[in-house]
């Protein structure tokens, strides 16, 4: 049993957090929200009154924190707490630069940190099925594994510090793009009088397969159990489609790299939050489609 210390305990923290306790280790939690350390308390964590407390002599430090300037405040506040030959597992998803940084800090006080982003949704925190892209050190990846095999399906290391925020970033503008063009084939399919079903059937066995409609598809009552089935409430929240696709703009930009699919993706996820999509599944632009004006041939 390792003592463990969980900060940030959102939509995903919590479960994967719950899966460690479940696990036998000893976890010591800590999120500035009052409900989310209740929560945490019910689950039989330990309430820490502060970060530096959680990760006071803790073998494993995991954070999940929503952005890249947060991680980087939280890794000054707690690093020159953690415990000598801690390894820090960061789960967010945040910009590679911020990403590398966060490892120097902590590389200047004797720790370890891996970039782990994470893939699955809150569906797979809670089953412990997420997959989890990996940058750092692979001594440090090794010694982790135990307690990333705990939340995850998958890990997968992808290189040095770093490139699990590439992976992830990549992965998740093809995710994006690939779920408008779901949505969009099944939108005119709809209009050219063709059931939801055949266009399922067809797609689903043919070269249009794609996680986006075999796994996820966004027609309500078609495919396995997804969002759509459930007036799209989020697996994935449309808010965090849009933040990852800003973070491969950004890192496109600063390598050169034209993306102008992942462009246009951002900008149609932006049409959508900014006409009611605020709230929902990502995959519930299928309905920000089905009625934007297409423009004059």
């Amino acid at each position: 049993m390792s003592k463990i210390a969980f900060i940030g305990l959102g939509n995903m923290g919590l479960p994967m957090a719950v899966n460690l306790k479940k696990a036998g280790h000893d976890v010591h939690a800590f999120d500035r929200v009052p409900a989310a350390m209740e929560a945490a308390a019910r689950e039989g964590m330990t309430a820490s009154a502060s970060a530096i407390e959680a990760v006071s002599d803790a073998e494993f430090v995991v954070t999940m924190l929503p952005n890249g300037p947060i991680v980087l405040a939280v890794m000054a506040e707690i690093v020159p707490a953690a415990a000598s030959g801690a390894v820090i597992i960061d789960c967010s998803t945040i910009d590679v630069e911020s990403a590398r940084s966060a490892s120097e800090m902590a590389e200047k006080s004797g720790l370890r940190l891996l970039d782990a982003p994470v893939s699955g949704g809150t569906g797979g925190a809670q089953a412990g099925t997420l997959t989890f892209m990996v940058g750092g050190e692979k001594q440090a990846f090794d010694k982790a594994s135990p307690i990333l095999d705990i939340m995850g399906g998958k890990l997968v290391h992808c290189g040095a510090s770093g490139a699990g925020q590439a992976a992830k970033i990549c992965n998740n503008m093809l995710l994006g793009i690939s779920m408008i063009g779901a949505c969009e084939s099944f939108a005119l399919a709809e209009k050219l009088g063709l059931s939801a079903q055949a266009a399922f059937d067809v797609i689903s066995t043919s070269s249009g397969f794609c996680w986006s409609v075999n796994n996820y598809c966004p027609v309500p009552g078609i495919g396995p159990d997804s969002p759509a089935d459930h007036d799209f409430k989020p697996g994935f929240a449309a808010e965090l489609m849009l933040k990852d696709l800003g973070l491969s703009q950004q890192a496109a930009s600063g390598t050169g790299q034209a993306t102008p699919m992942g462009e246009h993706a951002m900008q149609l996820y932006q049409s959508f939050l900014e006409e009611g999509g605020s709230g929902k599944d990502f995959s519930g632009i299928i309905e920000y489609l089905k009625t934007a004006a297409r423009p004059a041939d």
